[in-house]
């Protein structure tokens, strides 16, 4: 058994130029550090995995729990005492904790239900699109790709329109803090404010229900089983921060990319029925999760030949795992015409038990907004082309996703 390290290639992944263009450094790593120990700027022991068996394995991997209270020292150390109370959820949870709260959420957050929204996600990219100007440059990060997730979530969970804006402020607060105290104090407020919205929500849904998904939960928060109360508001936090973010950067990197490859938008263009292996190329060659959430090791775990050591934190690197050519010929070409088993086998939205629950509903939102704005603006293009793409700067990357995206939509000669 060895154990392979790589300071320099560990150090990159913290620069700009690693912002800029993270593959290089992963390629690197797959070939030399596959299992790399860090030291990531929250000084925990922090090991990353790069390749896609070992990541596919390490997402199932029960030695490696997800129940961040076990390990609440480094858990504090990173996010904060005021983080616990919003991260009491699924996404943070072992069996047989992770299987009841689970279930209790799928029972709701079903094909059915997310199918139901097709009509209305139509709409909203509509009127999304109707307020965009169409002869200047416009961004449409804010103006069409923050905007539609956070609408469809908050819908979903019953959100009333007029405090939808507070709650996406909120959520960028709490996804793009660093660690400095001041950004730390930052955090801290907006986990506290959203905290507090969601226990005065719920008990508003409690005395008035409605035909939403937060309404149904509280109903059978006092079932057998049922959700406790922190974990009610820890559980609506989670399916707003995870249901809006994560699909807002996709849809971003998706509209990005096809631009950037016009032979594959007129594809696209041309075959309405590409869409959705398109959407699904797009999640495994520029997804918008690079890594997955942490992991820590419960007993010391061996992976390609290196020993995770008791209570490290473990780092998945999906953005690596999508783009290894011992699994996806090759991997660093975009092509929608990728053949499905070789695209569905991405891990884009996970693997295992921890497979992101909301994928069908960010599938569907992203193939509904590259449909609408692609048929109602064909000739849209990048606003400068030459322009090297603004990848968002993050503490340590969670997310890739852009930090703006300025198109013209009927450029001069349309």
């Amino acid at each position: 058994m060895t154990t392979t390290h790589d300071p320099v290639a560990a150090a990159e992944r913290c620069t700009p130029e690693y912002r800029r263009n993270p593959h290089p450094v992963y390629a690197h790593l797959r070939d030399t550090a596959p299992v790399c120990p860090m030291k990531p700027p929250h000084g925990n022991e922090t090991y990353l995995i790069t390749r896609y068996e070992d990541a596919r394995a390490a997402l199932s991997d029960p030695r490696l729990s997800k129940d961040m209270y076990g390990a609440m020292d480094a858990y504090r150390s990173i996010f904060g005492d005021s983080s616990v109370a919003l991260d009491d959820n699924m996404l943070n949870s072992d069996p047989p904790k992770h299987t009841r709260l689970r279930k209790l959420v799928n029972s709701e957050f079903t094909p059915r239900r997310v199918e139901a929204l097709r009509g209305q996600i139509q709409d909203i990219v509509g009127r999304l699109l109707d307020a965009c100007p169409t002869r200047e440059p416009v961004d449409l990060l804010p103006a069409f790709a923050f905007p539609l997730p956070i609408t469809v979530i908050c819908e979903l969970l019953g959100v009333p329109p007029d405090e939808r804006s507070r709650m996406q402020e909120l959520s960028t607060t709490v996804a793009q803090t660093g660690f400095s105290e001041e950004s730390k104090r930052a955090q801290q407020k907006a986990e506290e404010d959203l905290h507090a919205y969601f226990t005065d929500l719920i008990a508003r849904k409690r005395s008035r229900p409605g035909d939403d998904l937060l309404s149904a939960l509280t109903a059978a928060q006092d079932s057998d089983g049922g959700l406790t109360g922190n974990e009610l508001v820890s559980t609506a936090f989670l399916l707003m921060f995870a249901g809006h973010k994560t699909t807002a950067y996709l849809i971003g990197n998706a509209v990005y990319h096809l631009l950037a490859h016009p032979a594959q938008l007129r594809a696209v263009q041309e075959d309405p029925e590409l869409i959705a292996p398109a959407v699904e190329e797009l999640v495994r060659f520029e997804g918008s999760v690079e890594s997955a959430t942490f992991r820590y090791a419960t007993e010391d775990v061996e992976i390609s030949g290196t020993r995770i050591p008791k209570g490290a934190l473990v780092q998945i690197a999906l953005t690596s795992a999508n783009r290894d050519p011992r699994k996806f010929d090759d991997p660093d070409e975009f092509d929608v015409r990728r053949p499905g088993n070789a695209q569905n086998a991405h891990l884009g939205f996970g693997h295992g038990s921890h497979y992101c629950l909301g994928a069908p509903l960010a599938r569907l939102e992203t193939q509904l907004a590259l449909t609408g704005l692609f048929s109602r603006f064909p000739r849209v293009a990048l606003a400068d082309p030459a322009r090297e793409a603004p990848w968002m700067e993050v503490p340590f990357p969670a997310f890739r996703g852009l930090a703006e995206l300025p198109v013209v939509l009927e450029p001069p000669g349309a």
